[in-house]
């Protein structure tokens, strides 16, 4: 039972022992005190005076007074106008302590019984994971893990977009400009190969921009299933295909269900067709079929050109409806970027105009874009910060700010090898996760490996750090466990700020659910790790002369261990035992 819920109880029967009248608890508003007045949380009085049939202050005071002295886990109360703040006493969070501590599951929440699918990485085939994607595919997996979390079935989905103007164009330079080359000819990763026709391309283009019209007379072979051009479509895409799996691999990124657009952009022109026979949409006089959506603020928005060939939102709008008819999905999320709010936009309003009641229940996580200190970054100029080079220099500053901490001076070469893996990747991982989705970011890989602050490795070292004294103890023979407290047992001031933390969790993961912003838990993970150094600075714990005191802490810390690492599991970053 969380805070909230006992206050509300409590209250309940207060104003039916005060005024004797019955309200239910869950219409009471119970809230987190405000950092500036006194109290752990607040009661909200002004709804009550219909009840009370009093003043705001006076109805606060009853209350109050009424549940300090019948309420021991309430220890005092002060009223600021219409609120009533209570203060709860440390038998209360004794009491949470040992329920938090107690439970295996704790911050799992109940299931809800919804069914969400989150769509995210969505990569073209025509050049490698960049620091954007890396966003998007931190952001994709977070906010499934999080979804779980609070009780949610959660499909991890992508599309690859595997076909169209933009793969023709890599396809195109690769048969003009690169003499038969493959990944193996020139030890490049496919993607990578792949990537560079696409930016030989742009080149081309600048040159004779009639090569663009070579591209879509490709498109069009490709779309009438022309072998020769289908043939280098399969041997590229392969390339890509390895080298996305590499990447994903080193990131920790897996998929539930993988979709092709080769294999959706049909189901689109069915749609369509659906479209026209109601007269939604409307076919021009060279061919093409729109969707005029002027009457809705927006503009016209093409779902076919004139040549018959299918545009992005064509196939969108095929995969939707099978997503929901497969899946009978309560929530589809789309996380991409910013840019492409106009596209979710024309994409619900069609669907919604085509009859599907279940296009309210798309959504688009559009987050900001990845900034690095001198600029944006531009794919055609090749001129982006590549997945895999990225992924490589934090190891590289993992391993350098290691080195000059000597923080792992001691360990074999194969356990450091392996920890300044796990220390790049939970910092670049935090650092991106750590900032609210819908921000424009300005990434700093130096800044994110600082072993102090708020980053991953701060809070990797401080699970570290919790392993360190636990193993201490079982070297000294030291048993611990929950059952062993006793009813009687005080929690120092320090302690119980740290029961306070421990217990906001679940809330914690609602609240970062209810607002698809794993940020809300990156940055929650830090201040209990930040607020267990300052308790460790102040605190002995193997020096304890007292044996209970001495299992409390050890119970508080381990407890406080696990819920971090139920915080970071979230994140997807490894806590190491050892650093």
């Amino acid at each position: 039972m969380t805070a909230e819920i006992f206050i509300a109880q409590k209250a309940a029967e207060a104003l039916q022992a005060l005024y004797g009248v019955e309200v239910q608890a869950s219409t009471l508003q119970v809230q987190v005190t405000r950092k500036e007045f006194e109290g752990d949380f607040t009661l909200v009085v002004f709804p009550l005076l219909r009840v009370s049939r009093s003043t705001p202050e006076n109805t606060g005071n009853a209350i109050g007074a009424w549940l300090v002295d019948n309420v021991p886990e309430i220890s005092g109360f002060n009223v600021v106008k219409g609120f009533l703040n209570l203060l709860l006493s440390p038998l209360y969070w004794k009491e949470q302590f040992v329920a938090v501590a107690a439970d295996p599951a704790y911050g799992q929440l109940p299931p809800t019984g919804r069914n969400v699918m989150v769509e995210f990485s969505s990569p073209n085939t025509n050049k490698p994971l960049h620091l954007g994607h890396i966003r998007n595919n931190l952001l994709g997996a977070s906010v499934s893990e999080l979804l779980k979390a609070a009780g949610n079935k959660v499909i991890k989905a992508t599309l690859v977009n595997d076909r169209g103007v933009h793969i023709c164009k890599s396809m195109y330079a690769w048969q003009e400009r690169f003499d038969g080359a493959t990944p193996e000819s020139t030890g490049k990763k496919g993607d990578h190969l792949v990537g560079d026709c696409y930016v030989e391309f742009a080149k081309m283009e600048k040159e004779d921009p009639s090569v663009l019209d070579k591209v879509h007379d490709m498109l069009v072979k490709w779309e009438q299933g022309d072998p020769e051009v289908r043939a280098l479509w399969e041997k590229m895409n392969g390339w890509v295909f390895a080298g996305f799996d590499e990447t994903y691999k080193a990131l920790g990124i897996s998929f539930d269900k993988v979709d092709y657009e080769h294999d959706t952009y049909l189901l689109g022109k069915e749609l369509v067709q659906k479209g026209l026979d109601m007269g939604v949409l409307v076919r021009d006089p060279d061919g093409s079929v729109w969707c005029d959506l002027t009457a809705d603020g927006l503009d016209r928005k093409i779902l076919l050109r004139s040549d018959g060939t299918s545009v992005y939102i064509t196939q969108d709008l095929g995969t939707a409806e099978r997503r929901f008819a497969e899946h009978k999905l309560d929530s589809l999320i789309y996380v991409v970027g910013n840019e492409q709010n106009y596209h979710f936009q024309v994409l619900k309003l069609i669907l919604a105009k085509l009859g599907f009641a279940w296009a309210d229940q798309i959504y688009h996580l559009s987050y900001g874009m990845v900034e690095l200190p001198e600029g944006k970054m531009k794919s055609r100029e090749g001129t982006v910060v590549d997945a895999d080079d990225l992924i490589r220099k934090m190891y590289e500053e993992a391993k350098a700010t290691s080195n000059e901490s000597g923080k792992l001076e001691g360990l074999p070469e194969e356990e450091k090898e392996h920890l300044y893996h796990i220390i790049g990747l939970g910092a670049l991982k935090y650092f991106i996760i750590k900032v609210d989705p819908k921000k424009t970011m300005l990434f700093d890989p130096k800044e994110s490996i600082d072993f102090n602050g708020n980053t991953g490795p701060f809070i990797q070292y401080t699970h570290a750090r919790i392993c360190s004294i636990l193993r201490k103890a079982a070297e000294q023979g030291i048993g611990f466990a929950v059952a062993e407290i006793p009813d009687d047992v005080v929690l120092s001031p320090k302690e119980v700020r740290l029961v306070k933390l421990l217990s906001a969790y679940p809330q914690k993961v609602q609240e970062a659910a209810d607002a698809l912003s794993p940020a809300i838990i990156a940055n929650y993970a830090y201040d209990l790790a930040k607020e267990f150094n300052q308790y460790y600075h102040d605190t002995p714990i193997l020096k304890e002369e007292d044996a209970v005191l001495l299992k409390t802490r050890l119970v508080l810390i381990d407890t406080l261990a696990s819920v971090l690492r139920k915080a970071t599991g979230i994140l997807g970053i490894e806590l190491p035992d050892r650093m």
